[in-house]
């Protein structure tokens, strides 16, 4: 049953079929292949796996995000970042891995937080003669944070289908999200010492009082959405409305950039991406179903046992598996294609599901760096005006960077879990 799994759900990608059509067809596979026919269970199923609270706050963190764009908050998020270390040498590039750090704390995706961050730093560096590829890597490789600290969509969708708290995966995200910050700073210093980057004039004491006055709404966003979570003030869920509205407010009365006509654009953009993530969703739940049917948790189970025998040999499997299928597959559908698979899995090691949980985000984050499939790698390649060969070459000394923190995360998961362990719902 594994193998007429694998060989439905990857033949149909191979065709071109869209990732959510190739689930509810590969459930339909093996629905036929158990010999159970009955197409009721299948919109069932279909209508469980979106009809969840928890997944409302996608389309509320996703119009945040897009109002944030717009609506100018993002732009001063990066003169702030600016203000604080914009005087290192190479200075603009730690200045990209800060600004997306914090935009991460609003717009929980990859893509958005490569995008807003990428259009306004790149156009900089490039005038500044930063190399180029080197840069369009950098923010790249920073933007894939936007998943991993909190507010994160993956991790919705992944306590959606496990079954776990939202709020511990998005405590979960902190240490990892910002360990990454920190190593992707790192290596950058190396390649600015290198290349020989330019210093920009250190900002005066009362500029940069001037910047963090300017960007002090945009600044303190985060820290209410998180908050507020932390707090049991609102749901995550709840959080996202609180996140539409603020970027509203604040775009439009604060700082007064978000204008009428800038609304249809970003509830369009909202919508559609919103539409995409809940129609997967639901075909993942029909999937997730005639999986759990045709034993397939417990055929992979028994091959992994095989292999080792502790949990941290399963760890190292598990992490292998999903490099390699994030080559070939977006975030969103192997989180929700493997979530099913793997949590039962980790479960009979022991293993605790929200630690896989981040785990599995951070991992599949990766992913999206790394061709054919990687969306933040032809964001990038848009933004840079770079073919993926070119941006691929300077991708992968950042790909291992991120690669190194994870496996580092494998052999220390109590730095994971110690801020979760802090709440107890």
């Amino acid at each position: 049953m594994l193998a007429i799994f694998l060989l439905s759900l990857f033949g149909f990608l191979l065709v071109g079929v869209p990732i959510g059509f190739s689930l509810a067809l590969t459930a339909i596979v093996l629905m036929i292949v158990k010999g159970t026919l009955a197409p009721s269970t299948i919109a069932q199923y279909f209508m469980y796996g979106v009809d969840n609270f928890p997944l409302m706050a996608i389309p509320f963190f996703m119009l945040a995000g897009e109002i944030m764009t717009v609506g100018g908050l993002s732009q001063r998020i990066v003169n702030f970042a600016k203000a604080l270390i914009g005087h290192i040498k190479g200075g603009l590039g730690y200045v990209s891995v800060l600004a997306c750090m914090i935009f991460a704390g609003v717009s929980g995706t990859a893509v958005a937080d490569t995008s807003a961050i990428g259009s306004i730093m790149l156009p900089v560096m490039e005038k500044e003669g930063y190399d180029k590829g080197k840069s369009t890597a950098l923010i790249c490789a920073a933007g894939c944070i936007g998943p991993i600290i909190p507010p994160s969509l993956p991790m919705i969708l992944y306590g959606v289908i496990a079954g776990v708290s939202v709020t511990k995966l998005f405590l979960g995200g902190i240490f990892p999200g910002v360990v990454i910050g920190l190593a992707l700073m790192a290596h950058w210093y190396f390649i600015a010492r290198k290349s020989n980057y330019p210093t920009t004039e250190r900002t005066s004491f009362r500029e940069f009082l001037m910047a963090t006055k300017d960007a002090f709404w945009a600044l303190i966003m985060p820290l209410i959405i998180l908050g507020g979570i932390i707090s049991g003030v609102f749901t995550p869920t709840e959080a996202g409305v609180i996140a539409v509205v603020y970027a509203f407010v604040v775009s439009g009365l604060v700082y007064r950039e978000l204008k009428l006509r800038d609304l249809p654009k970003a509830l369009t953009e909202a919508a559609i991406g919103t539409a995409i993530v809940i129609f997967v969703c639901g075909a993942a739940t029909v999937a997730g179903y005639y999986i759990t049917v045709a034993r397939i948790p417990y055929l992979l189970g028994e091959m992994v046992k095989t292999l080792a025998s502790t949990q941290f040999g399963v760890l190292v499997i598990i992490n292998i598996l999903l490099l390699l299928v994030g080559m070939v597959m977006d975030l969103t559908p192997a989180l929700l294609i493997l979530g099913p698979i793997l949590v039962p899995l980790a479960k009979s090691f022991g293993i605790d599901p929200v630690y896989l949980g981040v785990i599995m985000t951070v991992n599949l984050a990766i992913g999206l760096l790394t061709p054919p499939v990687g969306s933040v790698l032809y964001v990038g390649c848009r933004l840079g005006r770079l073919n993926i060969v070119e941006l691929s070459k300077h991708l992968y000394p950042f790909v291992f960077t991120m690669v190194v923190v994870l496996f580092i995360l494998l052999f220390i998961p109590k730095a994971v879990m110690w801020i979760p362990s802090l709440i107890s719902r």
